[in-house]
């Protein structure tokens, strides 16, 4: 059987799900969109008690499964502290840098669901006022948000609603160009789910028999570790995270094919089933590169350090500078779609 992926469409999903805020801890608006869009289709699924997003396909095979995960969740940030001048400091959520989020257009949610923009901003920003604005270091004390609203103190800042422990997130600025580019923060890993959930929709509106009883989640935890480490259940074999390929110096990941994960920092993925996803992508003309990723971890690599007896892979699209502003090609969504649904019809590893 053959599957030509729509980038058009896969890129409008993208879209779609970067413009909702999620960051971790706080993505029960965007699992909601899912799971309606899910049921637009008629499928069942369950959540969690994490809050992921569990969906099941039957395939033949009911003693043997297979799980795919990607993540939903994205990096943000949570308020620290209220400064006496009406500023706001921040708590990281994920592993990344705050120079990656300087100047940055940001939304602070209030525990009762109220949303008001700021600005991240250095407190030594303006040039003609600072002597150090340049060479400042971005960190905790000297990166704060500059909330839009007409604020001179802690007290007028509480009036809004705004207290620590409230969530910021991060403008995407989500763009598609000329039908070929995706650019936008989040792709990590929101282009993942939006090429699962057009696989899933294929399959399910085709009747597409799958070889294995295949299960899809969708984690919320990754950023910070634990996405995919449990709720795998005991029929599982193989166990494939869909996440990105990191582009960067020493890299053979490109924006323009598929990446195979052969190692991240957590060691080595599944030697059989890499040579299994190289020899699809090469039956199937699928453009496709082998990499290493040294500073990383998936939700498969979470689930091993967890004890989980599983057959463990990665693969992604191509994304440039990855935990910033992200763009990634309308070819390496191609072709991971294209892997990924070929990967579904597969036998499993010997």
């Amino acid at each position: 059987m053959s599957y030509e992926p729509n980038t058009t469409e896969t890129m409008l999903k993208i879209k779609e799900l970067t413009e909702i805020a999620s960051p971790t801890g706080n993505t029960r608006e965007i699992m909601a969109k899912i799971g309606a869009d899910l049921e637009d289709l008629g499928l069942s699924y369950r959540f969690n008690n994490k809050g992921g997003l569990l969906v099941t396909l039957s395939g033949e095979n009911t003693d043997k499964h297979r799980m795919l995960t990607a993540h939903v969740d994205t990096l943000g940030a949570m308020v620290k502290e209220i400064k006496a001048d009406g500023r706001l400091l921040l708590s990281l959520i994920g592993g990344f840098r705050f120079n990656a989020i300087e100047g940055e257009y940001c939304t602070i949610e209030t525990s009762d669901g109220n949303k008001i923009t700021g600005t991240i901003l250095m407190h030594q920003t303006s040039v003609h006022v600072y002597k150090d604005a340049g060479t400042a270091e971005r960190n905790e004390r000297n990166m704060e948000v500059r909330v839009d609203a007409r604020v001179f103190s802690k007290e007028d800042v509480r009036e809004l609603g705004i207290e620590v422990g409230d969530f910021v997130s991060f403008d995407p600025r989500t763009e598609i160009i000329n039908d070929e580019f995706i650019k936008s923060r989040h792709l990590d890993d929101k282009a993942s789910v939006a090429m699962l959930f057009r696989l899933i929709k294929h399959i399910h509106k085709t009747g597409v028999k799958l070889p294995y009883t295949t299960h899809i989640l969708i984690s919320n935890n990754e950023e910070i570790g634990y996405g995919g480490n449990s709720n795998i259940p005991a029929e599982v074999v193989e166990y494939l995270a869909v996440d990105m390929g990191a582009l960067g110096d020493g890299q053979a990941s490109d924006e323009y094919t598929v990446s195979i994960c052969a190692k991240d920092s957590s060691g080595p993925y599944h030697y059989g089933l890499r040579k299994n996803l190289v020899a699809l992508a090469k039956q199937h003309d699928i453009l496709y590169k082998v990499d290493i990723y040294p500073y990383y971890g998936s939700d498969a690599s979470a689930a091993i350090n967890a004890g989980n007896d599983i057959v463990h892979g990665l693969i992604g699209a191509g994304i440039d500078s990855s935990h910033a502003y992200e763009r990634t090609h309308r070819d390496s969504l191609y072709h991971t779609e294209k892997l990924l649904y070929h990967y579904l019809l597969s036998a499993m590893v010997e």
